[in-house]
């Protein structure tokens, strides 16, 4: 192995050593959110014609799970290392921020995916959704989660304590994951949400996603790709400056 395979190894061991906490709760929680959702809402909410709510709810929840467990664990992993002081060990490596860079996003990315699909199986026994895009499917579920992982890389960069870890994903990123569409389609909110809602960059990687299950979507998932992929950039290029200059990881 040469250097990042090595941590990239390292950080997948990490998560995989306590996979009931990191894999299967995760899916447990999506299923209950089916469950109750999908239970409460089946006869009440029409989407997209023919495509019944709770096929309509697999896509959303996937992605939900995706995107909330790949920030998870690039910046739980980071926050948890400075705290307990063992990344002094990586710092006295020989590796280059580019290498922190693809082991923890590449890490991330892998627990999100597994989680992911995890969601996917189980959840696809209640609506099976139709694969009418597929390559799409694989874009935004990778896009979505290294986009999530990276930012994942500077919140735990930033975060010094764990509450504040917390409270920057209690009050940034399940806010914007909960209100991306994961549960209705926007066209079903007044004008003025509908605007808001474009405003955020999770709708479009959600609503992209599940343009590759049903071939329908709120936007055109063209669009999507160009605002996700543009976040992407931009997200990145601040987590590889701020791991260049060592932000608050070298004194």
């Amino acid at each position: 192995m040469n250097g990042w395979q090595a941590l990239f190894y390292k950080e997948v061991l990490r998560f995989s050593k306590v996979s009931f906490q990191t894999v299967a709760a995760p899916v447990l929680t999506a299923v209950l959110y089916m469950l109750i959702f999908g239970h409460v809402l089946q006869d009440h909410v029409k989407v997209y014609g023919k495509v019944s709510y709770t096929a309509f709810l697999v896509p959303g929840l996937v992605m939900m799970s995706v995107l909330q467990n790949a920030f998870a664990n690039s910046s739980s992993s980071l926050v948890q290392s400075k705290i307990m002081g063992n990344l002094v060990f990586i710092l006295l490596s020989p590796l280059s921020h580019w290498n922190w860079f693809f082991a923890y996003v590449g890490s991330a990315m892998a627990r999100g995916l597994t989680v992911g699909l995890g969601v996917f199986l189980v959840t696809s026994f209640f609506g099976q959704p139709a694969f009418e895009a597929p390559v799409w499917i694989a874009v935004f579920a990778v896009l979505g989660a290294a986009l999530l992982a990276t930012l994942g890389v500077i919140a735990g960069l930033w975060a010094e304590k764990f509450d504040q870890m917390a409270a920057f994903q209690n009050f940034v990123i399940m806010p914007m994951t909960f209100l991306s569409g994961v549960f209705y389609s926007i066209h079903s909110l007044p004008d003025f949400w509908q605007a808001v809602s474009h405003l955020n960059p999770f709708f479009y990687m959600i609503d992209g996603f599940r343009y590759g299950f049903f071939g329908i979507s709120d936007v055109s998932p063209w669009l999507s790709l160009g605002v996700v992929g543009t976040a992407l950039l931009s997200v990145a290029a601040v987590a590889v400056h701020l791991l260049r200059i060592g932000y608050k990881i070298r004194s």
